[in-house]
C-alpha cells in the first residue's frame, strides 16, 4: 500500500524515457537531435518523454528537414495519473507529472521522404 504513494503509477508501468525512432527514404541520412544526440536514419534514441524536441534530418544531394517533436499527455499516462488520484496517491500523481512518466513524445515514428535537390540549381542568396 506505501509503494503507490511513493512513486507514481506511470513513472512505475512507462518510465521517463521513450524510444524516437527516426526514419528516411532514402536511408543513411544524418540525424541530429536538438539534445546533441547523432545517429544515422534508420535511427532510435532514448531519450526524455518530457523534452520537446527539434529533429533535423540531412543528406548529401537532398534538401534538409526539420522537425518537431512534441512531449504530449498520453491516455496511458492520462490513466496512471488519475490511478494515483483514486487511489489517494497524491504524491504519485506530483511524481508522475514531475517525471514526464504521463507523456508521449509525437509525432513517433518520424518519417521523412527526403526532396532531392536539382541539380544546376543554387540556393537564393539573402
Amino acid at each position: 500500500m506505501v509503494l503507490p504513494c511513493l512513486c507514481g503509477c506511470a513513472t512505475i508501468t512507462r518510465g521517463t524515457t521513450q524510444a524516437l525512432v527516426i526514419e528516411s527514404e532514402p536511408s543513411g541520412a544524418s540525424v541530429e537531435l536538438s539534445t546533441g544526440l547523432r545517429g544515422k536514419t534508420p535511427a532510435t534514441f532514448k531519450v526524455k518523454r518530457s523534452e520537446n524536441l527539434v529533429v533535423t534530418i540531412s543528406k548529401a544531394g537532398y534538401e534538409t528537414v526539420t522537425v518537431n517533436v512534441i512531449a504530449q499527455m498520453s491516455g496511458a499516462g492520462g490513466a496512471g495519473l488519475a490511478g494515483n488520484v483514486i487511489l489517494g496517491g497524491l504524491i504519485g500523481a506530483a511524481v508522475d507529472a514531475g517525471t514526464g512518466a504521463t507523456k508521449e513524445l509525437k509525432p513517433n515514428p518520424v518519417k521523412v521522404n527526403l526532396v532531392r535537390i536539382e541539380r544546376g540549381s543554387a540556393p537564393t542568396p539573402p
